[in-house]
């Protein structure tokens, strides 16, 4: 099942996410927390993170600065975590300075994970989508 939709929600006083209840399933083996390549914290079941980092580092030589740096970013800057009994993840501080997460936040879905947004970054960052999704579609497209 993919991740899909757009959530409001807030982080309680401990800075945890209540996981919506539709999406908890997929997370009831293990999750990891990540710093997102876009200013957001993404939230993986464990196991599809790890096959990401695998795809990530495949055929690259494990001593190289590529792979090195692959691995010091993804491996740094991410956490494991579990589910409670109420659906919660408490997120790190780190991971919540990076993505300046604050009381309200946006989880979005994206296929294959969840990120976890600032309210207001989060709007600026899907108009801007909204806006190169038809140069990226004509881009990609094959012509008639």
């Amino acid at each position: 099942m993919a991740f899909r939709g757009t959530f409001d929600y807030s982080l309680d006083a401990k800075n945890r996410l209540t996981v919506p209840a539709k999406l908890r399933d997929r997370l009831a083996d293990g999750l990891v927390l990540a710093r997102g390549m876009d200013p957001c914290v993404e939230l993986w079941p464990a196991e599809d993170y790890d096959a990401r980092m695998k795809t990530a580092l495949e055929g690259l030589h494990p001593m190289s600065r590529e792979a090195r740096t692959i691995k010091n970013f993804y491996g740094g800057n991410a956490h494991d975590g579990k589910l409670d009994n109420a659906g919660r993840v408490g997120l790190a501080p780190t991971l919540m300075d990076y993505a300046a997460l604050d009381k309200d936040v946006v989880v979005v879905g994206a296929e294959d994970c969840l990120q976890i947004w600032n309210k207001g970054a989060w709007k600026v960052f899907n108009d801007r989508l909204a806006a190169e999704m038809n140069d990226i579609a004509d881009r990609l497209g094959h012509p008639a």
